[in-house]
C-alpha cells in the first residue's frame, strides 16, 4: 500500500511501530510523562508507538500544531 505525504505529497514514507507496555517517556517543554503512550499525539496509543515520517520534508504525518496535554 503507498502512502503519500501530506505535506509535500512524497511517497517515501517510513513506517515506524514498537512495543512499549506502559514505559513511553516523554518530554515537552518543562513537563515530563511516562506510562502509557497518549493517543491524541499522532504517535500512537496504549502499549505502542505508531507513526509515519515523511523522507524528504521530515513531516510526521497527521494533524499538527497539536495540544500537548500529558495529563
Amino acid at each position: 500500500m503507498s502512502m503519500h505525504c501530506d505535506n509535500c505529497k512524497s511517497d517515501r514514507i517510513l513506517s515506524v511501530s514498537g512495543k512499549v507496555s506502559d514505559s513511553c517517556y516523554l518530554q515537552f517543554e518543562d513537563e515530563t510523562y511516562e506510562g502509557y503512550v497518549p493517543g491524541k499525539l499522532n504517535i500512537g496509543s496504549d502499549d505502542y508507538l505508531d507513526m509515519e515520517i515523511c523522507m524528504d520534508c521530515g513531516k510526521v504525518q497527521g494533524k499538527y500544531p497539536i495540544d500537548v496535554k500529558f495529563n
